[in-house]
């Protein structure tokens, strides 16, 4: 199964989520991998640590191998990171994708994602794509290879516009590329159960038939705190309340 967590507004989660995630699904026992797409790497330090030149060359070395002539281009294989946490992989992003870009956009690389994962079939039950907040080559080759994609959603006025947009903008990529991805859900983050808004603004959702899934995640400074430390709340604090939600929405996306 492959999970791509993707908004194109930024602030909404999409990388807590992903790292979340993939770490119960690790913590569960699955062989997981998680591919950070986003050259500003924030899932690479959530879950390595690791900041700056420090960082191992990951995702930006296969696609330089993608760009090269020759044998090299066809059989590139990015390295992968073993993070501290059991069975959870990583393969990392660095600032170097910025640059690269728009050479593999010149070159229309936008299935070479795909391919990679398909090899990398054997290896994981489960892999989650973290992608950058926009429709850029990297969303659309992650959109590409998955079968599954999340969308984080804040319950902000402004995410609420941008959300029908961005549901077009997924069927239209999914007729034309991926006929196999579904939309799996709208998760709701960074949740105030005491504040109207939010609450009138997900049951309109539902009355207009859009996929909001039941899990509704908290906002809480155990999630920064987690962050700092670099680890995901599972291992950081697995008794918390939005530990808690992140197996319930786990497990549910997965029943």
């Amino acid at each position: 199964m492959r999970r791509v967590v993707f908004n194109q507004k930024g602030g909404v989660g999409k990388s807590s989520i992903a790292c979340n995630l993939a770490a119960v699904s690790a913590a569960q026992g699955y062989r997981t991998l998680l591919v950070d797409l986003d050259a500003q790497g924030n899932s690479t330090h959530y879950l390595t640590g690791l900041t700056g030149e420090d960082v191992p060359t990951g995702i930006a070395d296969f696609f330089k191998q993608v760009l090269a002539s020759g044998p090299a281009g066809k059989k590139a294989r990015p390295p992968i990171f073993e993070t501290p946490f059991d069975n959870l992989h990583l393969i990392t992003a660095t600032a170097e994708l910025a640059d690269l870009q728009p050479k593999l956009e010149a070159k229309h690389k936008i299935n070479k994602l795909r391919k990679l994962l398909d090899n990398l079939a054997d290896d994981y039950e489960r892999i989650y794509l973290d992608t950058p907040p926009a429709l850029n080559f990297y969303t659309v080759s992650a959109l590409i290879a998955a079968d599954r994609c999340l969308i984080p959603f804040d319950c902000d006025s402004f995410s609420r516009q941008a959300l029908y947009g961005l549901l077009e903008e997924i069927e239209d990529l999914r007729e034309d590329h991926n006929e196999a991805l579904e939309v799996e859900g709208i998760v709701v983050n960074q949740f105030q159960p005491r504040a109207a808004l939010p609450q009138q603004m997900i049951a309109e959702l539902l009355e207009e038939g859009l996929p909001v899934l039941p899990v509704n995640l908290m906002s809480s400074v155990r999630m920064r705190e987690s962050h700092q430390a670099c680890m995901p709340l599972i291992h950081f604090d697995p008794r918390h309340k939005l530990s808690l939600q992140f197996v319930e929405l786990h497990d549910l996306i997965e029943s």
